[in-house]
């Protein structure tokens, strides 16, 4: 699919400039960018629901607790 997007020059340049800088392309640059922040976003929301539930039931757990309920071994 191909996208257009209307840059300014001072915009243009600043992102050809850093794009030559990072020995990547143009369209790499803006595809990484534009999936960075859809996954912080996304992140984002997973910790606010998660601190939500916290807030609910705020028991929290050691690593050893954890490993025996998982009947996991930590002796390596």
């Amino acid at each position: 699919m191909t996208i257009s997007v209307r840059l300014s020059d001072k915009d243009t340049e600043l992102i050809k400039a850093y794009a030559d800088i990072n020995n990547i392309s143009l369209s790499d640059l803006v595809r990484n960018a534009v999936l960075e922040k859809i996954e912080d976003e996304y992140d984002l929301e997973c910790y606010k629901k998660a601190i939500e539930e916290y807030k609910k039931n705020p028991k929290t757990y050691t690593l050893d607790e954890v490993e025996k309920e998982l009947g996991l071994d930590n002796e390596i």
